[in-house]
């Protein structure tokens, strides 16, 4: 570490995990779609290669300690059970010798399920409800094992699907699973495994909560009995493969949860339903009993999402607290995650409060991010925004389960910043066979991105921005306070276009392409907001000029509750202002691919604070001082206005239509979001 770099230095230390040495305090977190046995592939289980090299790139970058994504013990397609693939395995060693070689040390986790969490999708759901279907698809996927719960109720997902009760037989068969894939693992080098989890809701935690468990046998009622399965699993990996063989445990302090599908806010006074921290107390001192060497904390369920899966809107280091009071009662190492910051968690470390960061979507978007902070190169650093959109956009609305695509589902893990995470085969940088002139129109985030991958191919580039500043309209996206780490992407963006040979031309207004002496044209002048055909509409704001700085009064109309309008109408209310929402679909945030713990969220802290929301609700008028709206019924109301703010959507708006040697991207071609506008500029960039 650099002299300037003290404040990290707590991060540098070794520790153990029973007999294991880890040779600093940098955990890499688990993710859905980072599992190196692939199992929510058609395919079935196998060793996963992609994940692989996702590994072996973050420990070549000095991470410390590795845990991989969610195994299902019993995979999800086939039903195979994993312990059965001794190729998978063989592969798995080969691996391990290598990740070794970096001195980074790696656990597997395994799951038992994911019960009445897991995220049956819009596709599957009516096949599931169909009782000759669900029999037809049983041999490929069987539905019911995979929704099976400590008792009979209603899927977080699907809330019109009964999760059947999980049979004893099944539960033994899981346990013995959990003893037989840890054997193995061990047998192929694997530094140790982690129980997935009484954490998160998952189905372990299903047992171990009253809320949800409402058996009367031996593994319901009682405290004991509640946190039975979860014992017995790690009593029969010790059984097999060792009492030194390190077992860590995925675990939520508190569950943060005021009801079925509701969640608490930070800082709210409520009633916990789930595992409140009297009892964590006690659990977490008789997790450690039973044989656990390690506890991986955090918060929250499916229910209250965002606690485990923190957006943008969550503090930072939303979870130290919990995790550090809860560390007082058991004497194996405690690992905090939930967008912890360097400095905050190297100071709780240093101070004993936890032994280890977790961190997980931040090695996504940079796999050098560790590198970087022992350089003092914080600056080139890619910031992680806590958007979700390619790692983990399951997303949902009234009346849908999982609307998010399949092969969204079928490929987590990969991120909206960077394409090449858990897509290498699909996006690489390769020198190009014939450097060209390039001209890039538009200086956002598609264009800065379009200018860097053609620069790192080779390429001659002219960035052209017609006003005085690069970024775009994503300057008033990170305009809000909440959005702290998106104005950080922006500057790194600046930062990173200067490194390379790119002539950038601020107030010039490209109008016609003949004055462009470029090879290739790419046109990334986004889009322009839609207008709505309604009396008055010319006296309301704008969505990007309010988040530009345009002044508003006490009480905001927002008309239209997508995300941006959701977005705004939380800054609204973090400003003091009264809010009011106004949406003509059923439900806030109805759009595929954001991830539910961004809406719940909104949704939550809307409900929380009484912001009004008028659902299936339309505009009539915009007059002086308020608004004239319909209901669902044709009952026409009014609401006191001071401004009214539009967020409406967008419409593509290219200054120059695609043609030969043009090329239009982002938004320009078609609304999206920022995964859209970078994937699709490196999807275009590759064959310039």
């Amino acid at each position: 570490m650099n002299q300037t770099d003290k404040k990290y230095e707590a991060l540098f230390t070794p520790w153990k995990i029973g007999n294991v040495e880890i040779k600093n305090r940098i955990v890499m977190c688990p993710m859905g779609g980072t599992s190196l046995f692939g199992w929510f592939e058609l395919t079935g289980c196998h060793f996963d290669k992609e994940a692989a090299g996702l590994f072996l790139e973050r420990a070549k970058n000095n991470v410390g300690l590795i845990i991989s994504g969610i195994a299902p013990v019993r995979d999800t397609f086939w039903g195979k059970w994993l312990w059965k693939n001794e190729k998978m395995f063989d592969e798995l060693k080969e691996f391990m010798d290598e990740l070794h070689k970096t001195g980074a040390k790696l656990f597997i986790q395994l799951t038992a399920g994911m019960g009445r969490s897991w995220a049956i999708t819009d596709l599957i759901a009516p096949l599931h409800k169909n009782r000759f279907t669900r029999a037809l698809l049983k041999p490929v996927l069987d539905t019911s094992h995979e929704l099976a719960s400590p008792s009979p109720q209603r899927s977080r997902w699907a809330h019109d699907i009964e999760c059947p009760e999980m049979t004893k037989e099944q539960i033994h068969e899981i346990i013995d699973a959990f003893a037989k894939t840890a054997k193995l693992c061990k047998a192929a080098g694997v530094d140790g495994v982690e129980v997935h989890a009484v954490h998160e809701g998952y189905l372990l935690d299903q047992f171990a909560m009253e809320f949800f468990n409402k058996r009367t046998d031996e593994y319901g009622g009682s405290f004991e009995n509640r946190y039975r399965f979860a014992a017995e699993v790690v009593k029969a990996i010790k059984e097999s493969c060792g009492k030194d063989y390190p077992v860590s445990l995925r675990y939520s302090v508190e569950s943060k949860m005021k009801g079925f599908c509701e969640g608490a806010m930070p800082g709210e006074d409520y009633v916990e339903v789930g595992r409140n921290m009297a009892e964590s107390e006690r659990a977490a001192k008789y997790l450690q009993d039973a044989g656990y060497d390690m506890l991986n904390a955090d918060n929250g369920t499916y229910d209250s999402w965002y606690w485990a899966h923190p957006p943008m809107y969550m503090p930072e280091n939303c979870n130290l607290e919990d995790v550090a009071h809860i560390k007082k009662f058991v004497d194996i190492p405690v690992v905090c995650a939930g967008r912890m910051d360097a400095e905050i968690g190297a100071k709780a470390v240093a101070e004993g409060k936890i032994d280890a960061v977790g961190v997980a979507r931040q090695f996504l978007v940079d796999p050098e991010w560790v590198t970087k902070l022992i350089e003092d190169r914080l600056q080139d650093i890619k910031p992680c925004i806590c958007c979700h959109s390619g790692c983990f956009n399951f997303s949902s609305s009234k009346g849908h389960a999982n609307t998010q695509d399949l092969s969204d589902t079928m490929g987590l893990a990969r991120c909206a910043l960077n394409p090449q995470t858990m897509q290498s085969k699909k996006f690489y940088i390769e020198r190009a066979k014939k450097q060209k002139e390039i001209a890039v129109i538009g200086g956002g985030i598609g264009g800065m991105e379009a200018a860097l991958v053609c620069a790192k191919r080779g390429h001659k580039v002219t960035l052209y921005e017609k006003s005085d500043k690069l970024g775009g309209v994503f300057i008033a996206a990170a305009a809000p306070s909440f959005k702290e780490k998106d104005r950080a992407l922006i500057a790194w963006y600046l930062r990173e276009i200067a490194k390379y040979p790119i002539r950038v031309k601020l107030n010039t207004e490209i109008k016609d392409i003949k004055s462009l002496q470029a090879d290739e044209i790419i046109v990334a002048t986004g889009a322009k907001a839609k207008k709505i055909p309604v009396k008055g509409a010319q006296s309301a704001i704008e969505a990007i000029d309010y988040l530009l700085g345009r002044e508003v009064g006490e009480n905001v109309v927002v008309i239209g509750g997508g995300l941006t309008g959701c977005e705004i109408a939380y800054d609204l209310y973090l400003k003091g202002k009264k809010p009011v929402i106004v949406e003509m679909q059923d439900d806030l945030i109805t759009t595929k691919g954001v991830c539910l713990a961004n809406t719940s969220y909104l949704r939550d802290f809307f409900k929380t604070n009484k912001v009004p929301v008028h659902l299936e609700t339309s505009l009539c008028e915009i007059g002086n001082g308020d608004v004239t709206l319909k209901d669902k019924n044709g009952k026409i109301f009014t609401v006191q206005a001071d401004s009214v703010i539009l967020s409406v959507g967008y419409n593509p708006a290219p200054v120059i239509p695609k043609g030969r040697h043009i090329h239009v991207i982002g938004d320009a071609d078609k609304v999206g979001n920022l995964r859209s506008v970078i994937w699709g500029a490196w999807k275009t960039c590759m064959k310039l």
